[in-house]
């Protein structure tokens, strides 16, 4: 066992992080590590920081995956590493300060004072621009390693500064190797999820362990086999957005609503009556930040759908130019080749792209979700 073994079909990545852990040259105060999402980028800075922690004192062996530093760090609960992420649109000011102050302090237990940021692509400029300092003039025992889709997604004064770590996703079959062995995933089970979650990790899981989410997805998978006409359209526009809403409120509701009771009882508030003023605001707070985390959540789940949705095109492509590569829905094989010989790979190129500009406008601007949908799905009507 090591902290390595969760990286599956990333080997150029764990032979430079395991040199670097080895503290020979190869070892900076700032690191970057992105790839696409599923890739497991995040899991890779956390199997880095745990190996730069391990208390082995043969260096080759650091990363053991036993000590209790190992377990600490991969439990996120070591005193010298702090994760960051975010489920609101984006990281704060105030939290990019509060990281700053954190980083300059001395490492408590470990060797380094580690910070993973694992959203760093969610910040805005006058944040990133909070931490350039800290990354440009670390104190000597701490190391940055912010994640990122890639390298674009982060400022150049900041890239600049980090050493690169570029993952890939890997292979389907590295995938359901690691959900028979990690998750004890029955091996047709994970081959199937592994491929129609395009060797994204995290979705591949839950794929395996939810048969409603399995259902879900091939219902949205299906849905332009039947797309004739606007009406149509527009229902099925309608449909998505509600599937990705409700989706990621059942799984807010129950948080929020403990969360509120949690800061009450912090704050001492009284059991019924009104709040005093000093206590309302803070109220306020969590309730803003729980309307930008809930924001983002359906963001997120609608972002994947569309995904889903564009693996149909993207097989009806393989198909049109002759089956190079295997299907993602090996199970829709006949329904896709006769959909593919009604139209052509320029059509399908168009469609797809119809789709990726709806996620770029979902992700990305103010745009209300149903609007975008909507004209996505029009440009998906089949003649």
């Amino acid at each position: 066992m090591s902290v390595w073994d969760d990286l599956q079909g990333q080997a150029p990545v764990v032979a430079q992080l395991k040199q670097a852990a080895q503290g020979d040259s190869g070892l900076t105060h700032a690191w970057l590590f992105t790839g696409p999402p599923g890739s497991g980028r995040s899991n890779a800075a956390k199997a880095f920081a745990a190996a730069l922690n391990c208390e082995q004192d043969d260096v080759t062996q650091r990363g053991c995956g036993v000590c209790a530093a190992c377990h600490t760090i991969l439990g996120e609960t070591h005193s010298d590493v702090t994760f960051v992420r975010t489920e609101k649109v984006t990281i704060t000011i105030d939290e990019a300060r509060e990281l700053v102050s954190k980083a300059g302090d001395r490492p408590a237990t470990g060797r380094w004072r580690i910070i993973v940021v694992e959203d760093a692509d969610r910040m805005a400029e006058r944040t990133t621009n909070v931490l350039l300092k800290a990354i440009e003039e670390p104190t000597p025992r701490t190391i940055w390693m912010l994640c990122a889709p890639s390298p674009a997604d982060v400022l150049v004064t900041i890239r600049s500064r980090c050493r690169p770590v570029s993952l890939r996703l890997p292979p389907a079959a590295d995938v359901a190797d690691l959900l028979v062995r990690r998750d004890g995933v029955d091996r047709q089970l994970a081959e199937r999820a592994a491929r129609a979650a395009q060797s994204h990790i995290g979705i591949a899981r839950r794929l395996a362990r939810d048969a409603d989410a399995r259902e879900r997805r091939l219902e949205t998978v299906r849905i332009p086999l039947g797309l004739r006409g606007v009406t149509a359209a527009v229902m099925m526009a309608e449909k998505l957005v509600k599937i990705a809403t409700e989706e990621a409120n059942s799984s807010n509701d129950e948080r929020d609503a403990a969360e509120k009771i949690a800061l009450l009882a912090s704050l001492g508030a009284p059991e019924s009556g009104t709040l005093p003023p000093s206590m309302r605001s803070q109220v306020r707070q969590l309730e803003d930040d729980q309307k930008r985390r809930a924001k983002r959540s359906i963001t997120d789940s609608l972002d994947r759908t569309l995904t889903d949705l564009l693996s149909f095109y993207r097989d009806v492509l393989i198909i049109q130019l002759g089956n190079a590569v295997e299907l993602v829905n090996v199970e829709l094989r006949g329904d896709l080749e006769e959909y593919a010989g009604r139209s052509t790979p320029e059509t399908t190129l168009a469609r797809m792209d119809a789709i990726n500009k709806a996620r770029v406008r979902i992700t990305t601007t103010n745009v209300a979700p149903l609007l975008a949908v909507e004209s996505m799905a029009t440009s998906l009507i089949q003649q």
